[in-house]
């Protein structure tokens, strides 16, 4: 006997909606159909695991067919099954507060993906691409007999006896016109593959399985070996370099959060792949896009989190304010510190060879993160010119009776260039001073960051002065010039340079010193370079130095006591502007036609 009837909504326009708003997502009717029959083949599993089912189970799997010719695509299942009144209690009362609310909601929110999920709507999908959809079901009850639904896309549907031998259900789509892109092979796998690839049950198409059902991050870490996880980061990644080392994420209350993620290695020019953590509920995928999800400094990880307690059908205002996600992402932030405070501790030797990579991801959560920051400042890593390593409290205890100023303030030397600060990194070491290294995209940011953290602390980069003025310990040197000489000496510096952009200055330093040197205020520098990466968060490359910078002449230095001397005026100047040339060409600064004339000049005096 065939009925009819009217599906129970409020109304009429909820399909010309359902494809309106996901049409820009609709690939994912495939991900609903094969989780809902993967649904239906749990519960049949579960309900002979306690009893309640005593037959045969047979080989528990999904399978996805398509006839071109027909125009349709089945998804099968050999599940729990439906009768006729379990299909009309499931498929034609839809579950929610109201479709009115529905088209509300999100009338203007046409492109927020995943709304069907969140409504109880996972089978209605299946009309962003169907124009006539068929349920065939037979019950796993005894006596059952098997039903055919169909509905073409109205709110009329037709429900009747048919004829299926075994338990389970078929869902056969009756393609229309305008999602015919479906009908083909490469297009069904590579969506099965995206969202399919790791469920719960065997997903069967064109005769081969394709998923893999148990993927490691459902297992017992203690079942596990490293050959495991290098395995699985190759399935996620292929052909990608091995990673440095994982955390296995498995927590169950207050939420239920489970998950790998490597640390893949980043060089200095920061691979800024982000998107490489994939989000899964119940092992379906759900989106590489977890931002609020995971903190923002851990998006460079890769891996997988697993969740049915993250809400992934809603708005982003709603996801930001949600209590589970905020959770999960002070759970994330706990388990990454815990685990590196772990490999630090473990074996301090290893964790050294791996800082040159983990060091972005560990500046940039203490700049971002201030919980992490509280467990980070102890395995935190700065590394000296003479390669050696240190926590912030070991260089702090390492620096005190040197680099302690006139006022008790530590000053923490570094360089960002050891190459063109070379002449500035011997003056420093010269005098028994430290210089750290300090060269990634990150640093000036993490400098800032430390500076507020770290009281009595002060940062310079090492040509940011002459060494005596970098760490003032209120000791002053004599010149041997005189008051008069230095101001003739500083006259012709600024004569023969003549540009209001160097800043010269007489003062008496090391007679082992150059002659002149070219430094740059660490604090215009500082914020020129913070400019040029984007302000307080950006990572964009260092950009090129301040347009000002000063040249202190040293007033102790031969050549510069040489000068004084001479009673000719174009030969002070001629001699003054080698020395400036020098100091400018030791920091790059001499270029283009003054760098040709200076060789041209050179060349002449041989």
């Amino acid at each position: 006997m065939k009925e009819t009837g009217n599906i129970s909504i409020h109304t009429e326009n909820i399909f010309p909606i359902i494809k309106k708003f996901l049409y820009s997502d609709h690939e994912i009717f495939l991900r609903e159909l094969v989780s809902n029959a993967v649904d239906a083949t749990q519960k049949i599993k579960r309900l002979s695991s306690i009893g309640e089912f005593n037959g045969e189970l047979g080989e528990l799997k999904v399978q996805v067919s398509f006839d071109k010719d027909k125009k349709t695509i089945t998804i099968s299942d050999n599940g729990i099954g439906m009768t006729a009144e379990e299909i009309k209690k499931y498929i034609n009362q839809i579950a929610f507060s109201g479709a009115t609310e529905f088209v509300e909601k999100y009338k203007d929110q046409g492109d927020d993906k995943g709304i069907i999920g969140h409504f109880g709507l996972g089978f209605y999908s299946a009309f962003m691409v169907a124009k006539e959809v068929e349920i065939i079901s037979k019950s796993y009850q005894d006596g059952s007999e098997a039903a055919r639904w169909i509905c073409d896309g109205s709110t009329e549907y037709s429900i009747a006896s048919a004829k299926k031998k075994t338990r389970g259900t078929d869902i056969i789509l009756h393609i229309a016109e305008d999602s015919e892109e479906f009908l083909e092979e490469y297009r069904l796998k590579s969506i099965l593959e995206k969202y399919g690839k790791f469920l719960p049950m065997p997903i069967e198409f064109q005769e081969k399985i394709i998923n893999n059902p148990s993927p490691i991050w459902t297992k017992s870490p203690s079942d596990l070996t490293d050959e495991d996880y290098l395995q699985f980061y190759d399935e996620l990644y292929p052909m990608q370099e091995k990673p440095l080392f994982w955390i296995h994420l498995n927590v169950d209350y207050p939420f239920n959060l489970t998950g790998i993620l490597y640390f893949p290695k980043v060089k200095n020019e920061m691979q800024l792949q982000r998107e490489k953590i994939q989000l899964y509920s119940r092992q379906v995928f759900i989106t590489d896009e977890v931002k609020d999800i995971v903190p923002e400094f851990l998006m460079l990880l890769h891996g997988v989190i697993d969740s049915p307690d993250i809400p992934l059908n809603v708005s982003r205002s709603f996801l930001q304010a949600d209590s589970n996600v905020k959770k999960i992402n002070s759970y994330i932030t706990k388990k990454v510190a815990d685990k590196l405070a772990e490999l630090f501790k473990a074996d301090r030797a290893a964790f050294e060879e791996k800082f040159a990579n983990i060091g972005l991801f560990i500046k940039y959560g203490m700049i971002s993160d201030e919980k992490f920051m509280e467990k980070a400042k102890d395995f935190c890593l700065v590394q000296d010119t003479a390669g050696k390593y240190f926590t912030l409290d070991e260089y702090a205890e390492e620096v005190q009776a040197a680099q302690t100023d006139k006022d008790g303030n530590k000053v923490y030397l570094y360089t960002t260039d050891e190459q063109q600060q070379d002449a500035f990194i011997q003056s420093a070491t010269q005098k028994g001073y430290s210089v750290i290294r300090l060269d990634s995209l990150i640093d000036s940011h993490f400098i800032q960051a430390m500076e507020a953290k770290l009281e009595k602390t002060q940062w310079k980069r090492v040509d940011a002065d002459r060494i005596e003025k970098l760490i003032d310990t209120g000791i002053n040197l004599e010149a041997i010039l005189s008051e008069t000489q230095k101001e003739s000496v500083k006259k012709v510096f600024e004569e023969t340079l003549n540009d209001k952009q160097k800043v010269v200055s007489v003062e008496a330093m090391s007679p082992d010193e150059l002659p002149a040197i070219v430094t740059q205020n660490e604090f215009m520098r500082r914020m020129s370079e913070m400019s040029k990466n984007g302000g307080g968060g950006g990572m964009s490359m260092f950009g090129a130095m301040p347009t000002t910078y000063n040249i202190t002449v040293n007033a102790n230095h031969p050549l510069i006591s040489k000068l004084a001397e001479l009673t000719s005026e174009d030969e002070q100047k001629a001699l003054a502007k080698q020395i400036s040339d020098l100091a400018l060409l030791s920091q790059n600064l001499l270029t283009g036609a003054d760098l040709t004339a200076f060789i041209k000049r050179t060349i002449a005096k041989q």
